[in-house]
């Protein structure tokens, strides 16, 4: 019974994953459970594995062998994208000839589930203004990063995974962003990321671990 409730509590499990790049082994054989309400963080210097790690979560690179479940189904069998899914890896990409509003309509429209007031309402809660006429081209970095940990939380989804998500970002915004997802984390959100900053590690995770040379350990 106790195996059952703990199954059934998480929301990712990843076993023996490895990925290789030719010869290349960048993966060595991870293993990780994400237990739903959590937020898991995960360190390592860049080249480490931690973005090839999340890319594969999310489907968008296969796994070399192993196998990654996300709500019960298989990444790559079952699903190609997990559900209920947002995320931010490396540099949000949008529409630069388009307002940062206009890109969120764009990116809703295909699935239908929000609307224009949703959208105003979470460029608000990321500290971007609904109403800036300024398309994203000329938009700083920070703001960039902004919209898309916007984009990444819009449609309420139930799993979020961040990528360096502070990047860009100047002393009162990565303070503004960690409120952001310590609310999420108390709304229930399961959220893996990843960062170079100590503190927000300290401050968001409930769990830590490190990837060094593709390689997986609780720290």
């Amino acid at each position: 019974m106790e195996k059952s409730r703990k199954s059934e509590a998480a929301c990712v499990q990843i076993c023996q994953v490895t990925k290789c790049f030719g010869e290349d082994l960048v993966l060595k054989e991870v293993n990780l459970t994400l237990n739903c309400g959590q937020v898991y963080g995960i360190v390592g210097n860049n080249g480490s594995g931690k973005t090839v790690l999340m890319k594969c979560i999310c489907g968008f690179l296969p796994a070399t062998t192993g196998t990654i479940h996300v709500f019960g189904k298989q990444i790559g069998r079952d699903v190609d994208f997990p559900e209920s899914l947002g995320v931010i890896i490396e540099t949000p990409g949008f529409l630069t000839q388009y307002t940062g509003a206009k890109n969120l309509e764009i990116l809703a429209n295909m699935r239908g589930q929000i609307t224009k007031a949703d959208i105003r309402l979470i460029l608000r809660k990321v500290g971007l203004d609904p109403d800036m006429k300024k398309t994203v081209g000329k938009y700083s970095l920070g703001m960039r990063q902004r919209l898309g940990i916007a984009q990444a939380i819009m449609e309420n989804p139930r799993f979020l995974i961040l990528d360096e998500p502070f990047n860009g970002l100047d002393k009162h915004g990565v303070a503004e962003i960690r409120e952001l997802l310590l609310e999420l984390k108390a709304a229930g959100k399961t959220i893996l990321l990843a960062s170079h900053n100590e503190e927000d590690i300290r401050i968001l995770c409930d769990h830590v671990y490190e990837m060094d040379g593709g390689i997986l350990r609780e720290r």
